[in-house]
């Protein structure tokens, strides 16, 4: 990779591994409903400004029912699934269960004819369902109810970026990554408007509350999406989602040294497994015999 591809992967990985962290003091102050809605409203006004700020003339086309589809899943859906989710089985469990993306993704496509699904990553598929129930199924914790619906809304945020991604690559193919993301962050925020009523901000936001949401919304969200779209059009969609390894390693080394977050040695095994099925799935590990090349004469 070029050093401008590095730079932006690295950036990627601390970026979104350390925004559990914010995650968590964002959904403190504003509610988990809150959380989700303004954090998509604020991302995608960031880059509607930043495009006219640049000048920079945007097309969504003529459809309009893919970008509310996009920001159903992608953002509402996922983000839904991550505010619920992290402070009830902490930054470690939500991050390690957000790396199972690549085996939603797979079998979506898969379903969807756009990928066939060959030995490796069914091996994959496999694996990385073994990890997820060693990870869920011997927790640190004591399983509770919250506990279990926690899992279930980050295992549900999880597929929700997988058949968002799917689903953008196939109907909005064709259409700037600045239009998709600025299109599903302002649609996934205004179908969410409705949870401040169900969800109400807990009381007055301070300062830090609302610096807090502004990181998570302009830089975590808005700036690490333009910056993911780039490192796919530059070293290709499989190797720039393999940073969702690297997220998961941030995010749980934070959670156990900044928030003391307790990990049983069984779930670290279940989190490395995971990781392998994940390797799997996106052919970052060699599999089968690779055909012999014979020598040109």
């Amino acid at each position: 990779m070029k050093k401008q591809d590095v730079a932006a992967y690295l950036f990627l990985a601390f970026a979104w591994g350390l925004s559990f962290l914010v995650l968590l003091h964002v959904v403190d102050a504003f509610g988990w409903g809150g959380a989700v809605t303004l954090r998509s409203l604020v991302a995608g006004g960031t880059l509607l400004a930043f495009a006219a700020l640049r000048r920079r003339a945007l097309h969504f086309g003529a459809r309009r029912l893919p970008f509310v589809i996009v920001g159903a899943t992608t953002v509402a859906g996922q983000l839904i699934g991550l505010s619920y989710a992290t402070p009830r089985i902490g930054t470690a469990m939500a991050a390690i269960l957000v790396a199972a993306i690549p085996l939603f993704s797979m079998v979506i496509a898969h379903l969807w004819k756009l990928e066939r699904m060959r030995a490796q990553g069914l091996l994959g598929l496999v694996t990385g369902t073994i990890g997820i129930v060693l990870l869920v199924g011997f927790p640190a914790v004591p399983i509770t109810p919250d506990f279990l619906l926690g899992c279930a809304a980050s295992l549900f945020s999880a597929f929700c970026a997988a058949f968002g991604s799917n689903y953008a690559s196939h109907r909005l193919r064709g259409i700037g990554s600045l239009e998709v993301t600025i299109g599903a962050f302002l649609s996934g925020g205004i179908m969410t408007l409705p949870l401040l009523l169900a969800v109400p901000v807990p009381g007055l936001p301070s300062w830090s509350d609302v610096g807090a949401l502004l990181v998570l919304a302009c830089v975590m969200s808005a700036l690490t999406y333009v910056t993911y779209f780039r490192l796919v059009a530059s070293i290709g969609a499989t190797r720039t989602i393999s940073v969702e390894f690297a997220v998961t390693v941030v995010a749980v080394l934070v959670g156990a040294v900044v928030l003391d977050e307790p990990i049983a040695p069984i779930q670290i095994a279940g989190a490395a497994v995971i990781i392998a099925g994940c390797a799997l799935v996106l052919g970052l590990v060699p599999f089968g015999r690779k055909p012999k090349l014979k020598p040109v004469p």
